[in-house]
């Protein structure tokens, strides 16, 4: 269900949003999302094909679109296609940093190189999308959502990279939160559960592991793309304006259980590979 459904179909009219990693998955779903609400939309990623694919889809729910590939790693690339959005869309005024970067490793397997990649595309890379739409950001009072993972605060087992890379993303959340907010900037994360449908889970599915994953989730089901989506349209809506600094957990209580019941899938998953 499409977030249009709860709140006013013109709630972001006239309003920018720009999502790192908005060609697929996640971060397509809450491009979609705030596209159903009026919002002019700018995705980036690293493949211009699939950037296209997803442009169709948020066009098609109304919403005028600017796509170009950049790496956010690359802070020049990334700066030129903020730019390019305001010139194409207007200012930004909610920034979703979702690119990200993940594969499953025991620690003392992953390279530096491997640990060094994570940690770039997930925290230098959402730095970089800050600071590069900090001007305009400012000009609009506008709002930074982060997506952050349940590993930066539960253990997960082969997940070391991807769990020093979301803690460091939270801290920052909450530094720009405290510096920003004198410009009116508000910035929180968004940490999402299990979600249906997204290629971490497709890799997990399929095995036994699947239906004891869901039983420990204590709401006893994965979310939903556009559970996540709504989420991203409440933190950056006018029902959030007094919301900033706030890691906003939505994942069906599963973080309440800790990481056993997908600590044992992924164990599985990296012994039917090895």
């Amino acid at each position: 269900m499409i977030v249009n459904q709860m709140f006013p179909a013109d709630l972001f009219a006239g309003k920018c949003v720009f999502v790192t990693g908005g060609g697929s998955g996640i971060n397509l779903g809450i491009a979609r999302n705030f596209a159903a609400l009026g919002a002019k939309v700018a995705i980036c990623g690293r493949t211009q094909s699939k950037l296209d694919a997803a442009a169709d889809e948020l066009r098609a729910l109304g919403a005028s679109v600017h796509a170009q590939a950049a790496d956010v790693r690359d802070y020049a690339r990334l700066e030129t296609v903020i730019n390019e959005t305001q010139a194409a869309l207007g200012p930004i005024d909610v920034l979703v940093c979702g690119a990200a970067g993940n594969f499953p490793i025991p620690a003392e397997q992953l390279s530096s190189n491997g640990f060094k990649s994570v940690m770039d595309i997930d925290v230098l890379g959402s730095f970089n999308a800050a600071r590069a739409a900090f001007a305009q950001l400012k000009a609009t009072r506008g709002s930074i959502i982060f997506i952050s993972a349940g590993m930066a605060y539960v253990p997960f087992p082969y997940q070391v990279h991807v769990g020093a890379a979301k803690a460091g993303i939270d801290m920052m959340m909450r530094n720009l939160a405290l510096e920003w907010g004198k410009h009116g900037i508000r910035a929180n994360s968004i940490v999402p559960g299990p979600i249906a449908g997204t290629e971490g889970m497709k890799r997990l599915g399929g095995s036994e592991y699947e239906a004891r994953a869901q039983r420990a989730i204590p709401l006893g089901r994965y979310g939903t793309v556009d559970e996540i989506g709504q989420a991203a349209v409440f933190l950056a809506s006018p029902l959030a304006a007094y919301v900033t600094g706030t890691v906003l957990v939505v994942d069906g209580g599963s973080n309440l259980t800790g990481s056993a019941s997908f600590g044992e899938a992924i164990e599985a998953l990296m012994g039917s590979a090895g």
